[in-house]
């Protein structure tokens, strides 16, 4: 970063940058916000469309469910790999080699005609997606303690936003023109955020003195001797598994003999979801405020009352539509809410493996959530809707049951 800029807008000594002891900047926040929105609406763009990108690929209804699982395990691959080498490596360098791979695979993606080509370029779009788990603690090391919490709740939010509004986005974008087109626009997109942060993102060069072997295998003990890690990764393994159960299947469901609803039909059902994202910031204030464990309750809770809601009214007609959509933003706030307490949580223990416990924390979860997209497509076909919602409605039960033997 120029001494220029370094002198006109980040006032502070560079080496704050390695420390949490300033107040993050409103542009930087609001740039690391609308980035990782951008980036992490590539994990979603396709979960609305998995009926006409399955009929396009010629994908049975049974794997269909594959569409989002493989995006999700790419992912999960960048969060074990790469991801903990921000706790090794500038951060800058590393965020924007992340996000050309994600630009490259998402034009793949577009012109892909094969089921497989389609799969792997899934696969490396999941695994460029995972810059934003490189951006979340990077706002954390530049936030104080008495204020990480909202800080992180604040980029938090804009890339729940990204998750909420990909679904919406993608869906319209194909009733107008077809469902490559998204994938186009998102290459377009990462090829302009790659120019804006090479220009605008500061540089921050961790303190770890150790080799990338001995990184990865320190994430084992770090998982077995990090109870809080441990906990809070089962707790969103459980929701984002419900989450994605839904978010896979429901489109399916719009579409089908109940509602008939076209794309447009689905996109302005998935806006709804949007509403789900101001639990961040709430959260994240509660958070320091002290209140993390029987705010941990209510966000499980919620989202267990978001299935039996659903079960509760017989589909078809329009006031289960709306009970549908009012279960929908229940589902997002509650998923949302113990999200943002888990990170806050972990971004709390020692700063130096603070990457390595969030790569960790989200692989752990995204991997629910790819079995939770995988289930809920073979369920829809096989069994239906109602046994969706039940499988569903298991994984906040558990989340539950094991929240009762939290003693702390």
């Amino acid at each position: 970063m120029s001494a220029r800029f370094q002198s006109k807008v980040w006032v502070v000594p560079r080496r704050s940058m390695q420390a949490s002891d300033r107040t993050v900047p409103a542009w930087l926040t609001i740039l690391l916000a609308v980035s990782c929105g951008l980036i992490v609406a590539n994990l979603y763009y396709a979960q609305p469309l998995v009926g006409p990108i399955s009929s396009a690929l010629k994908l049975s209804a049974a794997a269909a469910g594959l569409i989002v699982a493989m995006t999700q395990m790419g992912y999960c691959l960048g969060l074990l790999f790469i991801v903990p080498l921000g706790d090794l490596i500038e951060n800058r360098r590393l965020i924007l080699s992340l996000i050309i791979i994600c630009m490259f695979a998402t034009a793949v993606t577009a012109s892909a005609h094969s089921a497989i080509l389609f799969l792997l370029a899934a696969l490396l779009t999941g695994l460029g997606a995972s810059a934003v788990q490189v951006l979340v603690p990077y706002a954390a090391h530049l936030a104080p303690e008495e204020s990480k919490g909202h800080v992180v709740g604040n980029v938090m939010s804009g890339l729940m936003f990204g998750i909420m509004l990909a679904r919406p986005i993608a869906s319209l974008v194909t009733h107008l023109f077809s469902w490559r087109t998204i994938f186009l626009l998102s290459a377009a997109l990462m090829t302009l955020l790659t120019v804006i942060l090479f220009r605008w993102l500061p540089e921050r060069v961790p303190e770890a003195n150790t080799h990338y072997d001995a990184l990865l295998r320190s994430m084992i003990p770090l998982l077995r001797n990090t109870p809080i890690l441990r906990r809070r990764a089962f707790y969103h393994f459980c929701l984002f598994s419900a989450f994605s159960l839904f978010w896979t299947t429901v489109p399916l469901y719009l579409a089908g003999p109940a509602y008939h609803l076209s794309q447009a039909g689905i996109s302005l059902f998935a806006f709804v979801g949007i509403a789900g994202a101001i639990s961040a910031p709430i959260a994240g204030r509660l958070a320091d405020r002290g209140w993390t464990k029987p705010v941990t309750g209510c966000a499980i809770t919620i989202v267990a009352l978001a299935f039996v809601i659903m079960r509760a009214t017989p589909g078809g007609s329009l006031a289960s539509l709306l009970v549908l959509m009012a279960a929908g933003v229940l589902l997002d706030f509650g998923v949302t809410a113990n999200l943002v307490l888990g990170q806050r949580a972990i971004f709390m223990l020692n700063a130096e493996y603070r990457g390595r416990l969030n790569g960790l924390y989200m692989a752990i979860f995204f991997v629910g959530g790819a079995i939770g997209s995988a289930l809920g497509a073979w369920a829809y076909s096989a069994v239906g809707w109602d046994r969706v919602l039940m499988i569903g409605l298991l994984w906040p039960l558990v989340a539950l049951l094991y929240y009762s033997t939290d003693r702390s």
